[in-house]
């Protein structure tokens, strides 16, 4: 691999060792451990119901054939939740997605990675990412092998209902941007505080994960604007003043006509909406010209981004009956129109490849993002790709953890859900540590982590 930290496996995310000997849960105690040994199969679980709740569903829309596809997922998804819980071999793909391939060599490399002897990948002795990635994709195999409802979402209801639940905040957003327009007329000075909280909006609606509640509700319900000043203590790096000063120049770089911001989504819902208002924002005060989002092409962390749940949100605030939130959906319909704002996704995100690997595997994306001005990375396995997942040191430089992967000036925006972070002050963590044991997996903090140019 691209990087040389301590890889985090469920069983080995703070100690060395290949294989630290049998399951205790007394000893195992990390985040990825538990994660793998209670979430996941909580998960599976929801999932196998939501297919249950459906069979009328598919009964109505595809008569017999859709209630025996329904008992051959269920089957499927308990077949692997049996595996996980019981700790078997990690076993390849056999559906004939396009990723396929590549999923079966990259298993491959992890048996290659054991000693002589160990046997096969197994689900407590695999690196963490590998682990939680596939998983996912056994659940969209599942679904893939049970047609008709080959294309059914299993996580659109709780996405869906994330947004449905947080209809007092998405308000709020919506009215304060609309208040501000036209934005390019506003001074310099408000156009920066306004940027800076736009970004920090985008920040903590990134609290709003599903896996991390196993699937459970995690809307938004208050006015988050509100929140902003008593949040700020809680920005552990905060490199918006770098965000700034790169859009602010090219903004006044008469030989810059086209200022490009990516953004690498995370989660479906208010999350989404967060990052929606901001790109308005910075067309508004042209700040870009353009923004390309890029979200996943399957079902993905429960509530991850698909492109159906991208064009659903902007479908959905152009016929709400609030009239700030109607005025958004419209703006953002005519963004996609005209252009400035695309849509893509990519296989690539949905591997268990860490980035610094993405010029091998996925050429074409990173020349892709190579064209951006700056690339926007949401969340927590956005950060944990970026990383490797690997367990760095807390202050080991952003820039060297990254190994490699530039392929523009960048930014982590996150939450914390995973005991994994760098670039922190010399003694930051065992404050951070002494004051809240559990500071690096609950949300509760948050960074803006900046790589610039070269």
């Amino acid at each position: 691999m691209c990087s040389r930290g301590e890889e985090t496996s469920p069983q080995r995310s703070a100690r060395g060792g290949r294989r630290p000997g049998p399951l205790v849960y007394r000893v195992f105690r990390s985040f990825a451990y538990l994660t793998i040994k209670d979430r996941t199969p909580q998960i599976l679980t929801k999932v196998i119901d939501t297919l249950h709740r459906h069979k009328s569903e598919f009964f109505e829309k595809h008569g017999e054939e859709g209630v025996e596809a329904e008992k051959k997922a269920i089957s499927l998804l308990s077949k692997l939740r049996n595996e996980l819980q019981t700790d078997k071999p990690i076993i390849p793909l056999v559906d004939k997605c396009v990723d396929t391939d590549i999923w079966n060599q990259y298993l491959e490399y992890q048996r290659s990675l054991l000693n002589e002897g160990d046997g096969e990948p197994r689900w407590f002795f695999s690196p963490w990412l590998f682990v939680e990635c596939y998983m996912y994709r056994r659940i969209h195999e599942a679904i893939m092998q049970s047609p008709p409802i080959h294309d059914f979402d299993v996580f659109k209801e709780s996405k869906d209902e994330n947004f449905f639940e947080s209809q007092d905040s998405i308000e709020a957003l919506c009215r304060h941007l609309l208040q501000l327009k036209p934005v390019k007329d506003l001074g310099e000075n408000q156009i920066q505080d306004e940027f800076f909280k736009f970004l920090q909006i985008s920040l903590w609606g990134n609290k709003c994960d599903l896996s991390l509640s196993g699937g459970e509700s995690s809307s938004q319900k208050d006015n988050i604007i509100n929140c902003l000043q008593d949040l700020k203590p809680f920005i552990l790096i905060n490199d918006t003043e770098s965000l700034w000063a790169l859009l602010s120049k090219l903004k006044k770089t008469a030989e810059t006509p086209v200022v490009r911001v990516d953004i690498v989504l995370d989660n479906s819902g208010f999350e989404l909406i967060t990052d929606l208002v901001f790109a308005d924002f910075l067309l508004s005060s042209e700040l870009a010209t353009e923004i390309h989002f890029h979200g996943k092409t399957i079902p993905w962390f429960v509530s991850d981004v698909t492109v159906r749940d991208f064009n659903w949100i902007v479908e959905h605030m152009k016929s709400s009956n609030l009239e700030s939130m109607s005025t958004c959906g419209i703006n953002w319909e005519t963004y996609v129109r005209m252009g400035k704002w695309v849509y893509h996704d990519h296989a690539f995100w949905t591997l268990p490849h860490p980035y610094c690997m993405m010029p091998q595997v996925a050429p074409d994306l990173y020349a892709e993002l190579q064209k951006a001005c700056l690339v926007l990375f949401k969340g927590d396995l956005n950060y944990r790709k970026l990383m490797g997942d690997r367990k760095w040191k807390f202050t080991f430089p952003f820039h060297q953890a990254l190994s490699g992967f530039h392929p523009a000036p960048l930014c982590s925006i996150r939450t914390l859900k995973c005991e994994l972070q760098v670039g922190l002050q010399p003694g930051q963590a065992e404050q951070l540590t002494a004051s809240d044991p559990h500071w690096l997996t609950t949300g509760k903090y948050g960074i803006f982590q900046f790589d610039g140019p070269l």
